[in-house]
This record gives C-alpha cells, sequence and structure tokens, in this order.
C-alpha cells in the first residue's frame, strides 16, 4: 500500500484526498518508483478541476507526471534501468494511466531518465518539466540561435525562468514580461536582458524599441488570449510565436493583423513534443544534463510542501505568487 492523493470530484484543492491504495508491480516497459519528491505543475489543478485538455476517466482519479525517486522495482523490457537508481519521471503520459502524486508509482520507463550525480529529489522533481518545455520549445522548434531576441511572457513561472537560462547558453536575449512590478528585480537578477510590466507598457512598442524596430525572433507565450495579437506585433518578420498555455482563461481569436505587416508563424507548442520523441528527448537531456554540470542551468525551487499538505501547495500554485518552481517532498 501507498499514500496517493485522489480526488473524487471536479472542484478546488479541498477535494484532494490522501488515501492507501494498492500500486502492484510494474507490467512490460514499466518501472516501480519510490517516488521522493514530486513536481507540482498547473496542468495538475486544470485536471483536478475538469478543465485540462482531457478530463478524467473515472472516479476516483490521480493527479501528477513529473516526479524524482528511485528505482524499486522494473518490468520486463525495460532495459537500462535496475533497482537503487536515483530517477527523475518527466510528463510524456496520460494523468489517467500514471499519476505519480504517491509514495510509491508505477510508470512508463519511456518516461524515465537517470537522475544526475548530486542533483537531489528536490531540484530532480523540479528540473525537466520546465527545461524540457523551454528547450523543446525554443531550441527544437523555434531554431534558437545566438543574437536572437526572445519574449518570454509570464516570466517568474518555473518554464520562464528555465527560458531565461535557456536563452542566455544559446546567447540569445531574454526579454521577460510580468504582470506587475513586482518581481522586476527578481526577474532581472535570475538574467532576464530587460523586463516588461505589462500593466504598465504595452509588449510591442517597448520591445520594438529595444530591439531597433526588428522585433523579436521568438515569443514564447504562457498566457495567450487577446494578447496575442500585441505579442504578434512585436515579433521580426518570419518570427515565431509559441503558444504553451493558457493562464488568460480567454478566446485567443486570429490576431488582427494589418495588410503589409511582417509575416509571422504563430503555433502551439506542447511538451510532449518532446518528451514522445525518443530522439528529441535525448538531446534535451544531454542539453539539461551537461547545463545542470557547467552551473549555466540551475532549478529554481520556490517552496517545498509535505506530501500531506498537497492541498495547500495547490492553493498556493492557483495564487501565483511564486518565483520557480513548487515541488511535494515525500517523507517515506
Amino acid at each position: 500500500m501507498a499514500r496517493t492523493v485522489r480526488f473524487h470530484e471536479h472542484g478546488g484543492p479541498e477535494v484532494l484526498r490522501l488515501e492507501d491504495v494498492e500500486v502492484g508491480s510494474p507490467g512490460p516497459g514499466e518501472l516501480l518508483i519510490r517516488v521522493d519528491a514530486i513536481g507540482i505543475n498547473r496542468a495538475e489543478a486544470l485536471f483536478r478541476r475538469g478543465t485540462y485538455l482531457e478530463a478524467p476517466r473515472s472516479f476516483p482519479a490521480g493527479l501528477g507526471a513529473e516526479a524524482a525517486g528511485v528505482v524499486e522495482a522494473v518490468g520486463a523490457g525495460a532495459a537500462g534501468f535496475e533497482p537503487g537508481q536515483p530517477v527523475s519521471v518527466v510528463p510524456a503520459f496520460s494523468m489517467n494511466d500514471y499519476p505519480v502524486y504517491a509514495e510509491r508509482a508505477i510508470v512508463p520507463a519511456a518516461a524515465v531518465l537517470h537522475r544526475p550525480a548530486g542533483l537531489g529529489a528536490v531540484e530532480g522533481a523540479a528540473v525537466w518539466m520546465p527545461y524540457v518545455t523551454a528547450y523543446g520549445a525554443l531550441v527544437e522548434v523555434g531554431g534558437l540561435r545566438a543574437g536572437d531576441t526572445v519574449v518570454l511572457t509570464a516570466a517568474s513561472s518555473s518554464v520562464g525562468l528555465a527560458a531565461i537560462q535557456i536563452a542566455r547558453r544559446a546567447g540569445a536575449v531574454p526579454i521577460a514580461t510580468t504582470r506587475t512590478g513586482a518581481k522586476r528585480e527578481a526577474l532581472l537578477k535570475a538574467g532576464a536582458a530587460e523586463v516588461i510590466v505589462t500593466e504598465e507598457e504595452e509588449i510591442s512598442a517597448r520591445v520594438l524599441a529595444l530591439t531597433s524596430g526588428r522585433g523579436a525572433e521568438l515569443v514564447f507565450d504562457a498566457v495567450a488570449g487577446p494578447g496575442v495579437t500585441d505579442l504578434v506585433r512585436a515579433t521580426a518578420a518570419g518570427g515565431t510565436v509559441l503558444l504553451y498555455g493558457w493562464l488568460s482563461g480567454e478566446p485567443t481569436p486570429y490576431p488582427n493583423l494589418d495588410l503589409g505587416m511582417p509575416a509571422v508563424n504563430i503555433r502551439s507548442y506542447v511538451i510532449h513534443e518532446t518528451t514522445r520523441d525518443p530522439e528529441r528527448l535525448r538531446r534535451a537531456e544531454a542539453f539539461v544534463t551537461s547545463g545542470l554540470r557547467t552551473g549555466s542551468l540551475a532549478p529554481v525551487v520556490d517552496r517545498v510542501f509535505g506530501l500531506d499538505e498537497v492541498a495547500e501547495a495547490h492553493r498556493y500554485l492557483e495564487a501565483g505568487n511564486q518565483l520557480g518552481k513548487i515541488v511535494v517532498s515525500v517523507d517515506h
């Protein structure tokens, strides 16, 4: 039996329950992981509320797709793993199939990476979703190059902070946006070349001014909604706007573009484009691991909760005041 977080109906954080659940044994291509830390993501709050891209197939439902721990048992055909190895689980599957908010969890071996030496469980649960999301979008899809200007919305999130570091490592120029001025200094300290406070400034006007009228080669947007039009106006001719989140909760219309505006590319991006592609995931793992080794990439953990505080962790997530990653530590 393992203490496992489940919910029996859609709702706020109060619907989360910590229950004893039989885990079972790993099947072909699966691993049984002793979970030591869990990365908390906005997708889980949406799944809990019933507003995510997919819905729970049945109740009670589990949660989670990112964790760090130790291999306890190896299923048939799960090559390259053995009991006792420290690992991290990356989001590459449905929470309906492999929830990881638990003391122990069965996960597909294809979604498990060996944890670099010296990386603790909390950091191991804070690394992969942010860095793989940002790397996959900026480098694999966006073709990020040295000298490019990159606009990063909601930059104080774990993905936004990872994107700042990745842009810096690639020789690009990260311009961070944030709703209020409260996080301006923290974002500059985190490596942003410039910070745009959206309650005070128009993004397109400021970006064009910062780039001598050229615009940004890449925009990495977590907000979506009507503001996408202004982001397009901030984008250079032939540049790309990547939409990876929907924090606005508002419809995202096709941008109201004037004839004669520079042609730009607009597309959505999800982490599964990288984590479900073995070659992309291999390259992402190599990029992130080398960055961790040299210190150019360093995960930012905002706050750590206990497993019995998971509802509070969700409340903290939804308040939106964090700078970096929220992690739940599992006390065995």
